[in-house]
């Protein structure tokens, strides 16, 4: 990867972009054609060269210069200067130990190992419920959809993001609230914020309930939940971790 947006960063004369004055704009066809000599699939591929969705899955180039990527519209991209990423904190004090509501045993759920099977265990077990003391939440939100047209800062850029393909793990939707999830299935330290604010911006946009916005982890046997928040609507930047527990379900 890092290869290849050295040759992205030539073709274009990126390394001359006062990127403190502005973000650089290019479009996925562009990718194509500065790495079209390059022989593996990964070195030329745009989705494999985008998909940035930690700080460590950056190229060189990127991290040098304290770069990130965001998606502005479809085959269209923000490379931008400044903090595009979220700690994932680890949880400290005691595992809560949790009896599940369910009266009768998951064959089913023990098939596999999947992001989206612990999260669906969790739910059906009311550990999602339980975290948030809501018992009226009901799923009604599962994959892949466009966003809005939306407008929002990151440090002192204005960046307006129009069809942008989100994917969210989970949403749930209950009597005062909209709950999206984004689930992982490995010891995460670290995620791009867009991960959690393209799909928060976007329901927001739907509903006058507050949505909230989870990240959630099983972690060996433990269940962890990190519920975050966006102190303004407008600023990517203003992510704050609101709470977390882990659960260990018995």
């Amino acid at each position: 990867m890092s290869e290849s947006w050295k040759a992205i960063f030539d073709a274009y004369d990126i390394h001359k972009q006062n990127f403190d004055k502005s973000p650089f704009i290019i479009s996925a066809e562009q990718i194509k054609q500065a790495t079209k000599h390059f022989t593996r699939t990964s070195d030329k591929e745009v989705r494999i060269l985008c998909k940035q969705d930690s700080r460590e899955n950056r190229p060189e180039i990127f991290v040098e210069n304290g770069l990130f990527l965001l998606p502005i519209r479809n085959g269209e991209y923000a490379i931008i200067k400044g903090e595009g990423y979220f700690d994932i904190p680890p949880i400290t004090g005691m595992t809560s130990s949790y009896q599940t509501k369910l009266d009768f045993q998951l064959d089913t759920s023990i098939v596999g190992d999947s992001e989206m099977q612990h999260l669906d265990f969790a739910y059906a077990t009311s550990v999602i419920r339980t975290f948030l003391q809501d018992e009226s939440l009901v799923l009604t939100i599962r994959g892949r959809k466009f966003t809005p047209r939306f407008s929002f800062r990151v440090g002192t850029h204005e960046i307006t993001a129009e069809s942008v393909q989100t994917e969210v793990d989970a949403g749930y939707e209950g009597k005062e609230q909209v709950v999206l999830v984004e689930a992982k299935n490995a010891n995460t330290t670290n995620v791009i914020i867009r991960q959690l604010f393209y799909p928060f911006r976007q329901w927001q946009s739907h509903t006058q309930k507050p949505v909230k916005t989870l990240f959630f982890e099983k972690r060996e046997n433990r269940y962890s939940l990190w519920q975050f928040v966006f102190d303004d609507i407008h600023d990517y930047n203003s992510i704050r971790l609101e709470r977390s527990q882990c659960f260990e379900i018995v």
